[in-house]
């Protein structure tokens, strides 16, 4: 949907005031408030449940210890703080998936409050504020499905009843699209690294919702707050706040009222939709939870928990770039995958002579290509790849030869050196040795020297790679092509 009829754009005319709130469920083996298996994917229906998930009357709940940790340790690394005492509360709602007809969740005592989260940006660095980071109970699963006699049934599954869930809220402090998916990847990365969640988005292990409102360009004052959900990717999270910024846009520019309201985001469609008129906190009429006491945090293990964190994705990125001398670009991309940033630092810690660049430029290029292309676990030995990148930069093999070596080092998990001797690689360097091979692929070839002569340059690639094919893929490539030129250079007629 695309305003018309003004000359300006509606991110010219509006300012959108953009809040996201991230649900993630944390990686503890047992559910939040009972002793039930969080190992249920791949499950049939209502197996791993019990009186307490499934808001049996007289069941009594008990809390999970390490999702406390869970979330106090996300707290850390937003650099929230955490209070002395918190206290659980009751959020009051009627619905197929939430078996009790209530939610225990945390209301104005959450367990991290005042933190933020630095990401880069297509304009730069961006913070967020982030109000809280508070702990609750997940619901149950809705299937809609067609039964026997082909009528539309509603059924429930729950498995998932009571996985602990942690919810993320920001401040209105997002103001691009752009800004909000960059958020939400960072936050992502940021779980995975702190090894809270797998906050995989298509497992619903990580769901993403946004609020978004439109104010005149230079005023103060929010305007109605739209609610955005059902967004399965990040790619999906910004197409569907690009969406919704120009339907407010053009609603406003008609003179007619927004409605503040829970719409939903249609991939197929490329737009939102309404699912419902917006419940407001009151709506929920939270109230503290009678079976489960007020829980003291020890100030000892506040810090023990801190001291525990791992350097964090923009910290790693800063040091990448500033101490290493990667490129902004390599960094990012080492840091956004945590496999590939421990093989990246494994491989430099196992030999200290090699450069950073190089090992960053195997791990990104060669390493995710083998792992990208399968879905079966790839085992690399650190110093296996760190003798490999040896290997190529003192030039006693060549890259091709390289690639080989690692791709057979994957299979077999035989060492690099033995399995160059094997295959009996090296690479000439040697300027004789090449320039014989040179001058018998131009004489073999006396029509590509032809096309140089006349002015097309793709035939120095031709010829280069006659004389890799004829070496087995043992010149060095570099040398190859120099000394192809020089001799074409010699060759060209002089002009009369």
């Amino acid at each position: 949907m695309v305003a018309t009829g003004h000359p300006e754009t509606a991110a010219e005319r509006y300012e959108a005031v953009i809040g996201i709130e991230v649900h993630c469920q944390l990686r503890t083996a047992s559910k939040m408030f009972c002793g039930c298996s969080t190992a249920y994917d791949g499950a049939p229906p209502n197996t791993y449940v019990c009186p307490v998930c499934l808001g049996l009357p007289g069941a009594l709940p008990t809390i999970n210890r390490q999702a406390v940790e869970y979330v106090l340790t996300t707290g850390a690394a937003i650099e929230a703080s955490a209070p002395a005492a918190t206290r659980w509360d009751r959020k009051n709602y009627f619905y197929p998936d939430l078996p009790k007809g209530y939610q225990i969740s945390q209301y104005d005592l959450p367990l991290a409050s005042l933190g933020r989260l630095t990401f880069d940006t297509s304009d730069g660095p961006f913070t967020v504020a982030i109000t809280r980071a508070h702990l609750e109970e997940d619901t149950a699963k809705l299937v809609h499905a067609t039964d026997a006699n082909g009528r539309k049934v509603s059924l429930v599954d729950f498995n998932r009843s009571g996985t602990p869930l942690m919810e993320v809220v920001t401040e209105p402090d997002i103001r691009t699209a752009e800004q909000a998916r960059r958020y939400a990847e960072e936050l992502q990365l940021l779980l995975r690294s702190i090894g809270v969640s797998d906050a995989d988005m298509e497992r619903g292990q990580l769901r993403v919702e946004a609020n978004v409102s439109l104010r005149p360009t230079g005023t103060e004052p929010f305007g109605t707050r739209v609610d955005v959900k059902n967004m399965n990717s990040f790619r999906a999270l910004e197409r569907a706040i690009a969406f919704e910024i120009e339907r407010q846009a053009v609603i406003l520019d008609a003179g007619e009222p927004l409605l503040q309201e829970t719409r939903g985001w249609s991939e197929e469609r490329g737009e939102t939709y309404r699912m419902r008129v917006k419940e407001t906190s009151d709506d929920y009429r939270d109230f503290p939870e009678p079976d489960l006491p007020p829980l003291h945090l020890d100030p000892a293990w506040i810090a023990e928990i801190r001291a525990r964190l791992p350097e964090l994705p923009e910290s790693r990125r800063t040091r990448y770039e500033a101490s290493l001398g990667l490129s902004a670009y390599d960094a990012a991309v080492l840091v956004a995958d945590p496999a590939a940033t421990a093989l990246f630092e494994d491989t430099l810690a196992a030999d200290p002579a090699l450069l950073a660049k190089p090992v960053a430029n195997w791990v990104i290029v060669e390493y995710l290509r083998i792992r990208n292309a399968t879905t079966e676990p790839v085992t690399i030995i650190p110093a296996e790849l760190g003798a490999i990148v040896g290997a190529v930069e003192a030039h006693s093999i060549s890259r091709a030869q390289g690639r080989e070596v690692l791709d057979a080092h994957v299979i077999t998990g035989a060492p690099a050196r033995a399995i160059i001797e094997e295959r009996g690689f090296r690479q000439i360097s040697d300027t004789s040795e090449l320039e014989s091979a040179v001058d018998a692929a131009l004489e073999a070839n006396p029509a590509a020297v032809a096309d140089y002569r006349a002015g097309k340059a793709q035939a120095v690639g031709f010829i280069v790679g006659q004389v890799m094919k004829a070496t087995r893929g043992q010149a060095n490539a570099a040398l190859v092509q120099s000394t192809v030129r020089e001799r074409l250079s010699e060759q060209a007629p002089k002009d009369g």
